[in-house]
């Protein structure tokens, strides 16, 4: 049990005092050229499958949420007879 304590110490110390940093790719320049041009695709769906598929997503929620809230007022509108 004190051996995997001090390994975790260790670990963390290593990870808090390490002076180096990993460096990470500029993608700026990239996904502006990607979302720039000019294919006549909307710009919320130029990401990918999962921006189809997100969109997608809220649009079927959406329109599912507008039916249930239509479908509550007619039910309030006309409720049942005792």
């Amino acid at each position: 049990m004190n051996r995997h304590i001090f390994a975790l110490q260790q670990v963390a110390r290593r990870s808090i005092s390490s002076t180096t940093r990993r460096q990470v790719d500029n993608k700026v320049p990239q996904n502006q050229k990607l979302f720039q041009e000019n294919n006549g695709m909307p710009v919320h769906l130029k990401g990918g499958t999962f921006d189809g598929l997100l969109y997608r997503t809220t649009m079927a929620l959406t329109v599912m949420g507008a039916g249930f809230v239509v479908y509550e007022l007619v039910k309030a509108a006309f409720p049942q007879k005792k």
